[in-house]
């Protein structure tokens, strides 16, 4: 490999399912891509850091797909949605939501980097509350909380802006936030500051089904 050929990063899973597990064929496919030298940079996010060479991109994400793994960009775009571990099933905890939740979401280009998480029961082991966008299933509904964050001596809980949503509505007021913060939000401004100048009324009346 020419030693002056740019490389990109990729942040790589194993997807949402039970736990935040690699089995050894994803670790073996990732190995293979590793430079000598250089090392797996572990997330707080589930993800693990990878650099590749720009001319093999495609390549190594086609690999790491039949080997069952998730590839998003790394930078200023939605992360791929942070789970709990489904303790209590697949169904009862909402897991095919939260797949599908993360398939629009994942990867879109925002302002700042946004942490979206979600938890299958009020315990919230998936830290709804103090990431960007968070879920929380509540019997048979969905809990929306946005602005949570999780750093420094300005941590701060999300705000609860809808509760009880069909799966339908909460893929449509996610997806909405997220178009309004792309569109109106500054350059590397995070979601809690975004709102806070935008105005948290102001974002809850235009998402669908507000009164």
């Amino acid at each position: 490999m020419d030693q002056t050929e740019k490389k990109v990063k990729l942040a790589v899973n194993g997807g949402i399912s039970f736990g935040a597990k690699l089995n050894a064929k994803q670790l073996g496919v990732i190995a293979e891509h590793l430079i000598d030298g250089e090392e797996l940079e572990l997330t707080t996010f589930q993800q693990l850091y990878i650099e590749v060479p720009e001319s093999k991109v495609e390549f190594v994400k086609e690999q790491f797909r039949e080997a069952g793994l998730s590839c998003y960009p790394v930078g200023n775009y939605v992360k791929s949605l942070r789970t709990c571990n489904f303790c209590k099933g697949a169904e009862e905890e909402g897991m095919p939501v939260a797949i599908e939740l993360n398939e629009r979401i994942a990867g879109k280009q925002v302002p700042f980097t946004l942490r979206p998480a979600y938890t299958g029961c009020p315990i919230g082991c998936g830290e709804p509350l103090v990431n960007d966008i968070g879920v929380m299933k509540v019997r048979d509904g969905y809990d929306l909380y946005i602005g949570g964050y999780g750093k420094g001596k300005i941590a701060q809980m999300g705000i609860l802006i809808m509760e009880q949503l069909t799966p339908e509505q909460l893929y449509e007021a996610v997806e909405k936030i997220i178009n309004i913060y792309a569109e109106h939000g500054k350059k590397r401004e995070p979601l809690f500051k975004f709102i806070n100048r935008y105005g948290f009324e102001n974002l809850k009346s235009q998402l669908v089904g507000y009164e």
